[in-house]
């Protein structure tokens, strides 16, 4: 599994409500959510993101409400991997809940700059910045946790297991 894209690069304490505002939680459609993602944040964020671009942010990626929105409106925005120095820790749960990929790594964090492009290498947990010629080691994803991810997050891997 991997992930390879344009990075959108962020500070510290990015938190759910800058990444899906309040204001549009009367929505559930991730389609819809994806439309506002990042906006109190980068207004042009849904204007530049393309499919399998890669946010990167430094500590406490994701704090506040324990709003699963804020992962799926990442997800639906196409980004392919979010890279952070820390998580906070009820979103890195959500993240892998709906199948979005997530790795801290506080190496990458620092060594990865807005608009590098990276590859990431979820079996090896190497990410490659091709920009700068650089590479760090975060840590690689369990199988189990590649399986959730690919199944589309952990609803559908639990169908997907009970069907057989």
């Amino acid at each position: 599994m991997q992930a390879k894209g344009r990075v959108f690069k962020y500070g510290d304490n990015v938190d759910t409500d800058v990444i899906i505002p309040a204001r549009y939680l009367n929505s559930s459609d991730p389609a819809e959510l994806a439309t506002h993602c990042m906006e109190d944040i980068d207004k042009e964020f849904v204007n530049k993101v393309n499919r399998r671009d890669i946010i990167v942010a430094d500590k406490n990626f994701g704090c506040g409400s324990s709003r699963e929105h804020a992962p799926i409106a990442i997800k639906a925005a196409g980004v392919s991997c979010v890279i952070a120095e820390t998580f906070a820790r009820i979103f890195y749960r959500n993240a892998i809940n709906i199948g979005l990929p997530i790795i801290e790594c506080p190496e990458a964090s620092r060594g990865i700059e807005d608009g590098d492009q990276v590859e990431v290498d979820f079996d090896s947990g190497v990410i490659y910045n091709r920009t700068r010629g650089t590479e760090f080691q975060g840590q690689a994803f369990p199988e189990f946790m590649q399986n959730i991810i690919q199944a589309g997050g952990l609803i559908n891997y639990i169908n997907a297991k009970t069907e057989k």
